[in-house]
Parts: C-alpha cells; sequence; structure tokens
C-alpha cells in the first residue's frame, strides 16, 4: 500500500475544509443579497442584516455552547484519583501537543465513543464514555485521545460550531424569505424580467439550507480526516487510532442517551447508528470507517 505523508494528509484537509466554510458564507451573502433585494429595496441592507444575525448566533454558540453540550451527554467532571491511567494519558498527550491540558469528563455509556469541546485550547474540555475505557488498550486509547487533542489544537469545535450557526442563520434567513414571498405574492408589477428572477431566487432560497447543511456536513468529515492525520502525528502510531476505530465501529450497544443530530459531528464516530449507503454517507457527520482505517493504514 503506498504511504502517504503526515503533513500533506494535513495541508490537503485544512484546504478543503476552508474551501468549504468559504462556500456557506457565500451563499449566507448571496441569500442576504437576495432577500433585501426583493423586501427591502437594498442589497447591501439585506447582507448586513444576514451577518448581523448570524453575529448573534456566534455569539451565544461561542460562549454558551460548551456547557450545553456536556449537560446534554451526561457528562461528569472526573479528576485524576478516579482514573489516574486516563488523566496520565491526556497529561502526556497534551504536553507533547502543546497545548494545556483540558479537563476531563466520562459518561457511563457502555457504547465506546470520545468527542471533544471548548472555543480554544485554554476552554476546552474531552469526554470518553465507560464503554470506550474498557473497549480499547493503551495504544488504541491514546490514539483517540490524541485524535480529540488534535480537534482542540486545530479549532475544530469553533469551526465546526462558526459552520453550524452560518447555516442555522441559512435556514433562519431562507424561511423568512418563503413565508415573506408567500404572503406578499411576489412583487408581481415588477414585470416578467423580474418575476422571472424571482423565481430562480425563491427556487435558491429553498435549496440553499438544503446545500448549506451539505457543505457543513461536508466540513465535518474533514475535519475528521485532519483529526486522524493529526492524531497519528501525534502519537507516531497510525495502528493504534485505526484498530481503535475498528473496534468501535464494530460494537453492538445502542445509541448514548441525550446525543441528537446537532451534536453528533463531536463525537470520534457517529453515535447514531443507521442503515449505510451513499445517501446516508452523504449526509453523515463522518467519513465511512473503512475510508478512515485506509488513510491512517497507508501513513
Amino acid at each position: 500500500m503506498q504511504k502517504t505523508n503526515f503533513y500533506n494528509e494535513i495541508n490537503k484537509n485544512k484546504y478543503k475544509s476552508g474551501f468549504l466554510i468559504l462556500l456557506v458564507i457565500g451563499f449566507l451573502i448571496f441569500l442576504g443579497y437576495v432577500l433585501g433585494f426583493f423586501f427591502l429595496g437594498n442589497p447591501i441592507a439585506g447582507v448586513v442584516i444576514a451577518m448581523a444575525v448570524s453575529l448573534f448566533y456566534i455569539l451565544i454558540g461561542y460562549y454558551a455552547g460548551q456547557n450545553i453540550i456536556l449537560k446534554a451527554s451526561g457528562a461528569k467532571e472526573v479528576q485524576k484519583k478516579e482514573y489516574p491511567y486516563l488523566f496520565n494519558t491526556v497529561e502526556g498527550l497534551s504536553i507533547a501537543a502543546g497545548i494545556p491540558m483540558p479537563k476531563l469528563y466520562v459518561i457511563k455509556e457502555d457504547s465506546p465513543n470520545a468527542f471533544a469541546t471548548g472555543r480554544d485550547p485554554k476552554h476546552a474540555s474531552v469526554t470518553v464514555t465507560t464503554g470506550l475505557l474498557n473497549l480499547l488498550n493503551r495504544e488504541e486509547l491514546e490514539g483517540v485521545i490524541a485524535h480529540e487533542l488534535s480537534h482542540i489544537k486545530n479549532y475544530d469545535v469553533r469551526i465546526m460550531m462558526l459552520t453550524t450557526v452560518l447555516v442555522g442563520a441559512l435556514v433562519l434567513i431562507s424561511d423568512f424569505f418563503v413565508y415573506s414571498t408567500w404572503f406578499s405574492g411576489g412583487n408581481r408589477d415588477r414585470g416578467n424580467g423580474h418575476i422571472i428572477m424571482f423565481v430562480i431566487a425563491f427556487a435558491l432560497a429553498i435549496l440553499t439550507p438544503i446545500i448549506g447543511e451539505l457543505m457543513k456536513l461536508a466540513v465535518s468529515r474533514k475535519r475528521e480526516f485532519l483529526a486522524d492525520a493529526n492524531g497519528a502525528l501525534l502519537t507516531r502510531y497510525p495502528k493504534g487510532l485505526a484498530n481503535a476505530l475498528r473496534k468501535i465501529s464494530s460494537d453492538s450497544h445502542p445509541d448514548i442517551p441525550g446525543v441528537n443530530k446537532a451534536t453528533a459531528h463531536l463525537w470520534i464516530e457517529s453515535p447514531l447508528r443507521g442503515k449505510k449507503g451513499f445517501v446516508t454517507n452523504l449526509f453523515s457527520t463522518h467519513p465511512p470507517i473503512s475510508e478512515r482505517i485506509k488513510r491512517l493504514e497507508s501513513m
């Protein structure tokens, strides 16, 4: 199997995820422009309103998002005396990654999984389930922790929060556009040219949230690939994470209570299990496990 350079893999995924985020922002600006053109008579005003709505949601997510997620998942903060091996593993890898040691949380669930959250390395946490601790050996656990610490170091949680908020703003603005159009009748007095433009814009207003959601999920998948590559670089042992993912994906325990589609992208593997296929993968928060393992084993 052809080997892949760690740094090439990291740079490739950074570029792709950055490009996708720019596309989301582009759609948001476009929808604000359309809204301003048809309902405010000033496209620039529509763009300003769209960005203001986005900023409001970003501030809420930035300062309160972590606590909301931890409470919803049932995570409990733990101390070193309770899980000394976990603490030592996270502490050692945090030093190697050059970031402050995050707070540690544990969820008492048999389903093996883990996630990281926090707006920056100084305000971050790593959460694991007891099922994960019972299932993995030392090298596999190090691989998973390195993956989560890479999310923190790369500001992935902040990036995904930004993407999620922007897509949410797209949905909010699109809904307003659709409802306003329904009740206003679309300004029919503007002539045939404007009517055609209006029909096209109306169709795009409906499609934009779907496209935005697809791009958000694509960003999430790219950040998972990036964290896999960074985690492998941190431990210098890609096989550890590959074996951990293989065990996690083979687990038969049910979904973790308190987890929903809004937070599924945070976990190392989607906690929402279901049938696999092209459509499922298209709307998945994570890349296929088989592809992640293949990339890790090629490093």
